[in-house]
């Protein structure tokens, strides 16, 4: 394979399931599990958040260098051999509703089709348990497009902890984007007790709007861990005249708060002046029911630092009001790396 750098990727419309989380990034927990072959590219690859890139003349003692899962040749010189497959562990278990098979910088090498499976499994499950596990389909066997995104949307309602990508009959993967809607196993969480961050993505939380993400996306602000860099949070583009910046949260849980965080964590030239968190007890709310609702002071316009992890208590005058939503202000623009709303969860 050729090491010049070759066109940038191909680029089709983000399908709307994209806005929806990965539930299989490395980021929140995805592990990939087993694969029957990845001679030139490590299994690991497929779950990266970072986008897929590719490096002019490195090459390992196997072959050109490639970012993503790549097998060896084997059609037609493997007696018996039909396709390859990776299993993967997802981070968030959940409800699938739509998938990326990414081959950006496979060319001549990537897949010719493939098909993704899921199953639902109880507790840790190594790859030889998985092997007899009850797999159902999510995305039938279908072609693929070397370089660049694959998106197929998926209608299965059935939970979802690991899945198997079947690639035919060989190639390589870059990334494979598992995009689905969290379902938290809420009575073990509510057996645990005590206080939670009622917000956390791993606890069902969805950042439902901001009315800007020009440097950076919304669904940061409630990823697990703190942020690695500045690009890892959710920043707004500088205003030139007087207003401010908002995001909303639909909490994964109902619930009381307790405590605000606002980590300005590698904000600190570009942070905001202030910020303040309001909320609404309004289940399965329209956004337009968002908007016209009466929100109500959670934590008042206070300044902040950068670089800085604040810790705010809330609603002391009111400890057991609940809530369904809240909203972040900040004053008059910037970046914030991390809400975290911790409280008691309903029952």
């Amino acid at each position: 394979m050729s090491s010049t750098h070759p066109e940038s990727p191909r680029t089709p419309a983000r399908p709307p399931f994209t806005d929806l989380p990965d539930l299989a990034a490395a980021r929140v927990g995805g592990v990939a599990l087993h694969a029957t072959d990845d001679f030139f590219a490590p299994k690991e690859n497929l779950i990266e958040a970072r986008p897929p890139e590719w490096r002019d003349g490195l090459y390992t003692e196997r072959g050109k260098w490639m970012d993503g899962w790549e097998s060896r040749r084997s059609f037609g010189r493997v007696p018996g051999h039909t396709h390859d497959a990776c299993i993967l562990e997802l981070g968030l278990p959940g409800l699938v509703r739509g998938v990326d098979i990414d081959t950006s910088w496979f060319r001549g090498n990537f897949p010719e089709s493939a098909a993704l499976f899921g199953a639902d499994v109880l507790g840790r499950a190594d790859a030889a348990a998985l092997a007899h596990a009850a797999w159902f389909p999510l995305v039938p066997r279908i072609a693929l497009e070397g370089h660049g995104p694959n998106y197929f949307a998926v209608g299965s309602d059935q939970r979802v902890t690991h899945v198997r990508l079947d690639i035919y009959p060989d190639g390589g993967v870059a990334r494979l984007r598992v995009h689905g809607v969290v379902l938290p196993d809420w009575p073990r969480i509510l057996g645990l007790g005590g206080a939670i961050d009622l917000a956390a993505l791993e606890h069902g939380g969805v950042v439902v709007a901001a009315n800007d993400m020009f440097f950076g996306s919304r669904h940061n602000l409630i990823q697990p861990g703190r942020s690695v860099n500045m690009g890892d949070g959710w920043e707004t583009r500088r205003k030139r005249q007087v207003g401010h910046d908002f995001c909303v949260v639909a909490l994964g849980r109902r619930g009381t708060i307790r405590e605000i965080e606002i980590d300005t964590n590698h904000f600190k030239g570009n942070f905001p002046e202030s910020a303040e968190v309001h909320g609404v007890d309004l289940a399965e709310a329209t956004p337009d029911e968002l908007h016209k609702a009466h929100w109500v002071e959670v934590l008042p316009r206070t300044k902040l630092r950068g670089h800085t992890r604040h810790l705010f208590d809330a609603l002391a005058h009111e400890p057991d009001r609940r809530f369904t939503h809240v909203r972040l202000t900040i004053h008059p623009d910037g970046g914030i790396s991390r809400l975290r709303v911790r409280g008691l969860p309903d029952a």
